[in-house]
């Protein structure tokens, strides 16, 4: 019987035991880590519990996060039993008195309250005083009064009135201060209102067991797909021949729902897309058409329209281009290198932020200086008539893997103007990273068809199509400038279909891609011309697609 009594006793303890109140305690960031497409958060609390088993509601955690990822560490006395998260409106959680989410508003109108009642009865009590001294305003009785003794006493109304007066003015202007805090309190029902830190709707609802009564540490971990980054650089040249300064940044974007204020912030790189912006060459290869041959209306209609539509992007980029560079201001910045620390893996680099950093939480990008250094270079001039006119400066880095860099966009500073953006893509297989620094409007190039030398014969049952042209570079600077000239010509894919170079000017071939090379010297303000040209021979019955 004994054996029972103490068993239904400890049954009781147990059900008092949960049926306590939840403790509630604010997480406190200490620190993020953002990757690509997702960040770990880490926060610490603490908060004084009994001996035995309670519920903590811990809340200031993020909004969204994966709750499969969820840690939470504490002291060896403490076991965590059960883990619970929400974001949504719990009445328990959100309702009770002492919940921190309403509690120091609901503190402040009961303040606000009270101050507002002293003011309303020190009115009441002015008001009277001077309804009493305006009622009283006759002086003397049947026997009159003296001119000293009226003077005394208009003296004295006329002090006693305006000081009543003033008063009741501050009291009316603190009263209609004390009901607009009042309505505002009463409006805005948030966890820390008045602080700067956003409040969150997430919430940690954890059952724990502690050995012995005290106030116990959490630390709290968990990743939140609210958070991202992705690099880009600013590369600044001052001029050609000298280094390019490469100050790494990242963009860093969060919308978790809490302000990251004063946190220890890495940078942890992941998978980047790739994308280049010089012109690339796609080998030419030839054949007849299979399909139908539509009518020369119909082929210059479709010309006259092609030729028109790029004329106008051409128009509409330069407009563009332009009103860019004239808006675009650069400005020299102070950095954080010497703030952050690079780790390297065989996975991944991370950058280690040395002193607090603040993101908020809105999903707008916030710019972080990770680091900034000079990297050797050489340059050389880069165009490809056939496909683009305009001359592109290439910067040739040897040694890239020794910069920790990673794909991504990067503003072309070049001289102290921005000239565009490029893509910087060390993900590559070869020796040697090109970075383009965009174009360069005092080279010019041409590239223009001797039309005395091109044309088309029959012969027989072939026809034989010339095309010569003559590619002159023009070098209006004051330096001496290295530019490289890339050409194409076609290659045959059908037997029938015969294709000969005529002309190349000494330059290099690449016969498996179809590509004449020719590396030029210029002097300042001078011109050099190379000549171009090739044959095909065909059926004349069939159509080809020369460009």
């Amino acid at each position: 019987m004994k054996k029972n009594l103490t068993i239904v006793a400890l049954a009781l303890t147990t059900v008092m035991t949960w049926a306590q109140k939840p403790v509630f305690t604010p997480a406190k960031l200490e620190s993020a880590r953002v990757y690509f497409n997702s960040a770990e958060l880490t926060h610490k609390a603490k908060v004084k519990l009994p001996k035995g088993t309670s519920e903590v509601v811990i809340t200031n955690v993020a909004d969204y996060l994966n709750e499969s990822t969820i840690q939470i560490g504490s002291i060896s006395e403490v076991t965590v039993m059960a883990i619970q998260y929400s974001n949504r409106y719990v009445e328990e959680y959100d309702s009770a008195v002492d919940s921190p989410l309403l509690k120091p508003v609901r503190d402040s109108i009961k303040l606000v309250q009270t101050e507002l009642k002293k003011v309303n009865n020190a009115i009441d009590v002015e008001s009277r005083t001077i309804d009493l001294l305006d009622s009283n305003q006759k002086v003397g009785g049947e026997q009159g009064t003296t001119t000293a003794e009226v003077m005394k006493m208009v003296d004295y109304y006329k002090t006693k009135r305006l000081q009543l007066s003033t008063e009741l003015d501050k009291l009316n202007e603190k009263k209609e201060d004390l009901n607009t805090r009042l309505t505002n309190l009463q409006d805005k029902l948030a966890f820390n209102e008045g602080k700067s830190e956003k409040s969150s709707k997430g919430k940690l609802i954890i059952q724990v067991m502690n050995d012995r009564e005290g106030e116990v540490p959490f630390q709290i971990k968990y990743l939140t797909n609210a958070a991202s980054w992705k690099p880009f650089y600013d590369l600044r040249v001052e001029k050609i021949n000298s280094p390019v300064k490469v100050v790494y940044k990242a963009d860093v974007k969060q919308s978790s729902g809490i302000d990251w204020r004063g946190v220890n912030l890495s940078l942890t790189s992941g998978v980047a897309n790739q994308s280049n912006v010089i012109p690339t060459w796609r080998t030419w290869f030839l054949d007849y058409n299979t399909y139908v041959t539509t009518s020369a209306y119909n082929r210059n209609a479709n010309k006259k329209l092609n030729v028109m539509a790029d004329m106008s992007a051409k128009m509409s980029y330069e407009t563009e281009s332009s009103s860019m560079l004239k808006d675009a201001v650069v400005y020299e910045e102070s950095t954080m290198s010497t703030f952050t620390q690079v780790n390297e893996s065989q996975l991944n680099v991370s950058f280690d932020i040395n002193i607090p950093y603040t993101v908020m939480s809105n999903n707008k990008s916030h710019s972080v200086t990770l680091n900034d250094f000079s990297i050797p270079a050489e340059y050389k001039y880069y165009v490809a008539p056939k496909l683009d006119l305009n001359a592109y400066l290439v910067a040739t880095i040897k040694d890239y893997g020794n910069y920790n860099l990673l794909t991504g966009e990067a503003n072309v500073i070049f001289d102290g103007v921005y000239v565009g953006k490029t893509t910087l893509n060390p993900a590559n297989t070869e020796e040697e990273m090109k970075l383009n620094m965009g174009k360069d409007p005092k080279v010019a190039v041409t590239r223009i068809l001797l039309k005395d030398k091109s044309g088309t014969k029959m012969l027989s049952s072939k026809k034989s199509q010339n095309f010569v042209y003559d590619i002159t570079v023009r070098n209006n600077k004051a330096e001496q400038i290295n530019i490289q000239v890339e050409d194409q010509y076609p290659i045959s894919s059908n037997k029938d279909i015969e294709v000969e170079l005529t002309e190349t000017s000494s330059g290099k071939l690449n016969e498996e891609k179809g590509l004449v090379k020719w590396d030029l010297r210029l002097k300042g303000n001078e011109s050099k011309s190379v000549r171009f040209g090739y044959q095909v021979r065909s059926d004349k019955n069939q159509i080809l697609d020369l460009k």
